[in-house]
């Protein structure tokens, strides 16, 4: 059921797209967030699904524009060195698994650099054949930005992890630039603490003086709060609620924490 929060008015629809998920949401006339998550059938393509998807949802028919989080992995460019004659080269060879995909970049002037990622050509032509107007860009980036600014809070250098969809999103920033951004594969707690942990120390940040948050759907909660915490005294669990002062936002149930960045913090 589609469940709503206060936020000002966009008349675009919002698809999320990852490689088990998908959903839609949008800002109603009356300023208020909608969110429609769909089950994923196993078995069919992320185009069959979405082609489903836009027959059976509710949503999907109450738009002709949309934009489109994709969640593909992400190649990073410094913006000085980007040229985009060559950026299905470097995608093609940097994730061979899908060179058939179709490449597309945003670009991050805030972070100085281009995010290449890519999108399956069906998918995106089921896209094309029901909405106008249509918009891509990968789903992390609200995060990027929202994170690259938080880092800038007090004295410690800070990592961050964010989990999602099965996976792992570390990242660190210096000075408006990624500093690290790697995606581990994890569904369990002593996975990512080992990731987290060997990143801490590659970075050779301070156990006892930098700063570690994790935001998201953290495996084995719990266990991995209490042992990140005997290795890295300043380790904390964001809480979205408070940190984005209790938007309604962040009670929607089921809504990843990349698209209530998005909506509170705009892409």
């Amino acid at each position: 059921m589609a469940e709503s929060s206060n936020i000002q008015s966009r008349q675009r629809l919002t698809i999320r797209i990852s490689r088990n998920s998908l959903s839609f949401s949008s800002v109603n006339p009356e300023g208020q967030v909608v969110y429609e998550p769909y089950t994923v059938r196993s078995g069919i393509s992320m185009a069959a699904n979405l082609r489903k998807a836009v027959k059976e949802a509710e949503m999907p028919r109450q738009f002709s524009r949309a934009q489109v989080m994709i969640d593909t992995p992400v190649l990073m460019i410094p913006i000085e060195l980007f040229d985009e004659s060559s950026i299905n080269y470097l995608y093609s060879h940097s994730y061979p698994g899908y060179s058939s995909d179709e490449v597309l970049f945003n670009v991050l002037p805030d972070l100085k650099t281009v995010a290449a990622f890519s999108i399956n050509k069906d998918l995106k032509l089921v896209v094309g054949d029901n909405y106008e107007d249509v918009t891509f860009f990968h789903t992390l980036t609200p995060v990027w930005r929202h994170f690259n600014k938080r880092s800038y809070t007090g004295v410690r250098n800070k990592l961050y992890g964010y989990f999602h969809d099965k996976k792992l999103e570390i990242m660190a920033f210096r000075q408006n630039r990624f500093k690290y951004c790697n995606t581990f594969d994890t569904e369990r707690g002593n996975d990512a603490l080992y990731f987290m942990l060997y990143v801490w120390k590659l970075l050779q940040m301070r156990p006892n003086y930098d700063e570690l948050h994790i935001v998201g759907d953290i495996p084995d909660r719990e266990w991995l709060t209490n042992e990140v915490k005997r290795f890295i005294e300043r380790a904390y669990v964001i809480n979205p609620s408070g940190e984005f002062n209790r938007s309604h936002v962040t009670q929607i149930k089921g809504m990843p924490y990349d698209l209530m960045t998005f909506y509170i913090k705009g892409k």
